[in-house]
């Protein structure tokens, strides 16, 4: 447990004020200690992956942070179900199932996250999300208690699985055969597509606001409004994709909840729809 450590080298806006306590469990065990951890000190707990679709407060979290990563990120194939770790990174496991001839979760390769972050808000790119293929995820519940819950007990909806205050720490996948050859032209296509549209070599987090449904997305609706390149000191609305805000350098947790609202405002008055976050913000 690593006491007062700055978050902002684990998002990937890089930004971020310092945890209380940070964990880096190195198996499910390790995640149950945090857990109890925080459980006896009367802490809050929350979850990190690789940081991306998180917005952490400039005040940092007053409680401990348990990063997935090394450890749990197991990866194996029983025939066509892929058992995957919580901290396996979503690309890597768009990679490894492609080159083995697996299909289903290939349109992930752009997705900057872990396996249990992309569960955990059923995660999706492409028309494909975790939903379709999930059908069983392992959660350790907030008394310490290890469960398996079945895809017919987890509400998946829009970016939300509706698990609630659990951490996942497995899941299983079905997916399908197909042409490694196939799959790796698909994958090279949708990257090809990412990198020219997206600030992917930038700091951001993701979309920044889910699409609100209708013929028009979030991006859409914003770049209507005239605001990409609108900046709020160190954060700016990407001029490649006005749903990804973008760290040019210095920006702030403030930074960028002023350039959030300053988007809901403008979007809200010239376009009547209330935009709603994707991402998370955590901390004070």
């Amino acid at each position: 447990m690593i006491e007062n450590e700055l978050l902002a080298r684990y998002t990937t806006w890089r930004i971020g004020g310092p945890a209380r306590y940070l964990a880096l469990p190195a198996d499910p065990e390790d995640v149950a200690r945090a857990v109890a951890f925080a459980r006896e000190h009367g802490l809050p707990w929350t979850v990190l992956g690789l940081g991306s679709n998180v917005l952490v407060k400039d005040g940092g979290f007053a409680g401990v942070v348990i990063r997935m990563g090394k450890g749990l990120d197991r990866f194996e194939m029983k025939g066509a179900t892929a058992i995957v770790g919580a901290g396996l990174p979503i690309p890597l496991l768009a990679r490894r199932t492609a080159e083995t001839g697996f299909v289903g979760v290939e349109r992930f390769i752009g997705i900057p996250g872990t396996v249990g972050g992309g569960v955990y808000m059923n995660a999706g790119c492409h028309g494909a999300e975790f939903a379709e293929v999930v059908t069983e995820a392992t959660v350790l519940d907030q008394a310490g208690q290890v469960r398996a819950v079945s895809r017919k007990q987890i509400p998946f909806s829009y970016r939300a699985s509706n698990l609630g205050h659990v951490v996942v720490l497995e899941a299983k996948l079905s997916l399908g055969e197909e042409s490694p050859a196939k799959l790796k032209e698909i994958q090279t296509r949708l990257l090809r597509w990412r990198k020219a549209g997206t600030p992917f070599d930038q700091p951001c987090a993701g979309s920044t606001f889910r699409n609100p449904g209708g013929p028009r997305t979030a991006g859409m609706l914003i770049d209507e409004c005239g605001l990409k390149g609108h900046r709020e000191g160190g954060a700016q609305i990407s001029a490649l994709h006005a749903n990804y805000f973008v760290n040019t350098g210095s920006a702030t947790a403030g930074d960028v909840l002023r350039l959030i609202e300053h988007v809901r405002k403008t979007v809200r008055k010239r376009t009547g729809v209330e935009l709603a976050l994707e991402i998370k913000v955590i901390g004070t």
